[in-house]
């Protein structure tokens, strides 16, 4: 259950402009609880049982997390309530706080790749939009192509994995080829039962037909390591921001007629991180 610290989390969230099912997905928490807490104008207080038992189990877990990626303990919390755990807050920042003290630090390189060898998609909520006379959920699908950065971003209200898959194609023509593999969060189109081991994981069926006609290895990211995606949330991050704040639109056409117009113009531009016009080019496989 989550307590002070992790109530001015998702009033935090909800602020920069996340949906409801986005700190849903993000916290692992229902969509309910999510709403209850954005209501409540207090922070809530509950009454703590015996504490120490429970968190046992999930102690050689809270080491590796803070030993290897150094979360938070609001972090820890929310990982650990995927799990099973059951505890509060205070308790996993108590026992979090002796081990943080004495951690192995661990130095973390920026995730890089080569030319044509990996990008990242992942899909951001926008709201909704009235499209045939229906009230429907505005999504965004992104692509980034890990090497030179170029982006591709496309407005939809459908999320069928046969859409998805027809948006790949459209990200496809659009950097005139794909990768060799394509890494992805816990998007269900993709994957229906995502377990620690990649390997382990239950995928779809429609999806990894797909992906092995055209030869792409599906990769899923680390659950405890944000480099591993930080690339396709700052794409939807600077898309939020840099594209649809401010504008109108007619439909949702127009709308990826504009963001279309967007995305020749960055895509130009000289990227902050890697301070240069890199292209992918001819690693790419074709069509």
């Amino acid at each position: 259950m989550l307590e002070q610290e992790g109530w001015y989390v998702i009033r935090e969230m909800k602020d920069r402009g996340l949906s409801i099912s986005e700190i849903s997905r993000r916290l692992g928490i229902s969509r309910t609880t999510v709403r209850r807490y954005l209501k409540s104008g207090m922070v809530p207080q509950y009454h703590r049982g015996p504490a120490g038992s429970s968190i046992e189990p999930f102690l050689p877990l809270m080491r590796e997390m803070i030993d290897q990626h150094n979360l938070s303990a609001v972090r820890i919390h929310e990982e650990l309530r995927k799990k099973g755990f059951r505890g509060s807050y205070s308790l996993v920042k108590m026992h979090s706080r002796p081990m943080r003290n004495d951690r192995k630090i661990i130095a973390v390189d920026r995730y890089e790749t080569d030319p044509g060898k990996q990008s990242e998609v992942d899909f951001g909520e926008f709201g909704y939009i009235a499209e045939d006379g229906k009230r429907r959920r505005l999504y965004t699908f992104s692509m980034i192509l890990g090497y030179s950065r170029m982006r591709y971003a496309e407005f939809t209200t459908d999320v069928s994995t046969r859409n998805v898959i027809r948006l790949h194609l459209n990200a496809f023509r659009f950097f005139r080829g794909y990768t060799d593999t394509i890494l992805y969060d816990n998007m269900k189109q993709v994957v229906l039962e995502r377990k620690i081991k990649a390997s382990e994981s239950r995928f779809n069926g429609e999806f990894m037909s797909f992906a092995e006609y055209y030869g792409i290895v599906v990769r899923l990211c680390h659950p405890y390591r944000a480099q591993t995606k930080g690339k396709i949330e700052n794409t939807i991050k600077y898309l939020r921001y840099n594209f649809w704040a401010g504008r109108t639109f007619e439909s949702l056409q127009d709308m990826n007629a504009q963001c279309h117009e967007w995305l020749q113009k960055v895509n130009s531009q000289v990227h902050g991180t890697t301070h240069g016009l890199n292209s992918d080019g001819n690693y790419l496989l074709h069509l």
